[in-house]
């Protein structure tokens, strides 16, 4: 960082993910802006001090240069469709352009992996998605990362598991009768934090190493009737009955997760970044949701 001068992050897409990272980093003094898709969700951003965009995603963005004026860190979380990442589709060339540019991240997912029948995976491990939706996933992160090999744009990618935190968790379906004990032996899912999602990017903006790429997921690969049931446990109630998966009628979201079998590495990040998670496991971040929600 040049003296005197002030970070600035831009990401496109606000959501989840993203604005755990955003809020931190204005806690410490960054300008951050950023997309969104309509204007109360920019109204709302701006009321927290984001400068904020309106973007579908879809077609060229109105001022571009402008509102990546002065960008240090980017960070891209939207997803691709079929025609291909919906960011670099658009506005690639313009940020390859870019000269400002310290840190490029892209949020992928652990998808792209596959299935691997229980077995772990780490960032060396060869892809091989289940389904379209993971295939894209894969092409987006070449797309990227070609940014990096052609026009020396320091981009990193960052392969998600399955998110939870503050408002995005089973808890409330647990304490409402609603949650579902699916029972599919042998199946694991591995998960992360949305607070350590953004200790983890924090920590790669101070030690930048583009072109690399770093599986972000907690120590534990669990069943995810485990989680339901841990949850039960803590509210002191009865957890739900176990359902046969063959039984259990699922979104095809759903469905695409639990084609998926694996334990992700989660090693490059503890050895390369030195990050040490606040949720190491589910059973530590469930507890601490409960704790969060007692002290409202």
């Amino acid at each position: 960082m040049t003296p005197g001068t002030t970070p600035r992050l831009f990401c496109f897409g606000l959501g989840y993910s993203a604005s755990a990272l955003a809020r931190g980093l204005l806690a410490e003094g960054w300008r951050i802006a950023g997309t969104c898709r309509d204007d109360s969700s920019r109204d709302s951003l701006v009321a927290q001090g984001i400068e904020a965009h309106v973007f579908d995603g879809q077609s060229p963005m109105d001022g571009f240069d402008a509102a990546l004026a002065g960008t240090t860190h980017l960070l891209s979380s939207a997803p691709p469709s079929d025609a291909g990442d919906p960011i670099l589709q658009i506005l690639g060339p313009q940020i390859a352009a870019l000269t400002t540019l310290q840190w490029v991240g892209y949020l992928s997912t652990t998808g792209v992996y596959g299935d691997r029948d229980g077995e772990w995976v780490d960032e060396t491990s060869s892809l091989k998605p289940t389904g379209a939706r993971g295939q894209r996933r894969v092409d987006a992160e070449k797309e990227w990362l070609a940014l990096w090999r052609d026009h020396a744009i320091p981009v990193h990618v960052f392969r998600l598991a399955g998110i939870y935190g503050p408002g995005r968790n089973q808890i409330n379906a647990v304490r409402q009768g609603d949650a579902k004990r699916i029972d599919k032996p042998g199946q694991v899912f591995s998960r992360i934090h949305v607070d350590d999602i953004a200790a983890i990017l924090r920590a790669s903006m101070d030690r930048p190493n583009p072109g690399e790429i770093y599986n972000v997921c907690d120590d534990e690969a669990a069943p995810p009737g485990d989680v339901i049931a841990y949850i039960a446990a803590q509210l002191g109630v009865d957890p739900p009955p176990l359902t046969p998966f063959d039984a259990t009628e699922l979104s095809p979201m759903a469905q695409s997760f639990y084609r998926d079998n694996k334990r992700v590495s989660n090693r490059r990040i503890k050895e390369d970044l030195g990050v040490t998670l606040k949720w190491p496991t589910y059973r530590e971040g469930v507890t601490g949701l409960l704790a969060c929600d007692s002290s409202h």
